[in-house]
């Protein structure tokens, strides 16, 4: 099967198949660096932080992301800490009674039903938040502030934007319905080609 042929004959233009090429290899490569929590893994190692990267994960998930509403009161439970991580409530359990018997987190009663523990950061469990979400803000920052004004300017409402194609999935197969189709049927002839005898 030959992908770009059948994209062409689905009616996509040779440009937006050269960049949704170019984007998937993108996309891989930066996968892989991700895997690997380069920056992560620099910023503890410069900031001589003792922690490993799923200490510091537990941390931010207590801190809650920057920018994101947290959907709920503010308060910050065992529950959460498994949402944000995508992880199950008892390992969250292990690794947020972890964090505060080293010291960066500690347990409160909440303000708003008093039944409620909550997670809190320690004073130092905000400093190394802190210090590792400057350390990666100075990175990206200087590496933007070498563009041109105008690029940053274009780039983040492009990102926002791009940033949603995930979301057109379903619409995407759906509105595609025959080609994905013809790719489950090609899938199927070539496993059924190489199933041994």
């Amino acid at each position: 099967m030959d992908v770009k042929s059948l994209l062409s004959e689905a009616g996509l233009e040779p440009a937006t198949l050269d960049a949704v090429s170019t984007i998937d290899g993108l996309f891989l490569n930066w996968r892989r660096r991700a895997s690997r929590r380069e920056l992560g893994q620099a910023a503890l190692a410069t900031l001589d932080i003792p922690l490993d990267l799923p200490q510091l994960d537990v941390l931010f998930a207590i801190a809650g992301p920057l920018g994101e509403p947290d959907g709920g009161d503010g308060e910050t439970m065992v529950g959460t800490v498994a949402d944000r991580l995508s992880i199950d409530p008892s390992r969250a359990s292990r690794m947020v009674s972890e964090m505060v018997e080293k010291g960066y987190a500690r347990r409160a009663v909440s303000q708003a039903d008093a039944r409620r523990t909550i997670i809190e950061l320690t004073a130092g469990g905000k400093a190394v938040v802190e210090a590792v979400r400057a350390y990666k803000f100075l990175i990206m920052g200087d590496f933007l502030s070498q563009w041109p004004k105008e690029d940053v300017a274009n780039f983040v409402p492009l990102l926002l934007r791009f940033s949603q194609w995930l979301d057109h999935v379903g619409t995407a197969t759906d509105s595609r319905a025959g080609e994905v189709a013809a790719l489950a049927e090609a899938v199927k002839a070539a496993t059924k080609d190489s199933e041994p005898a």
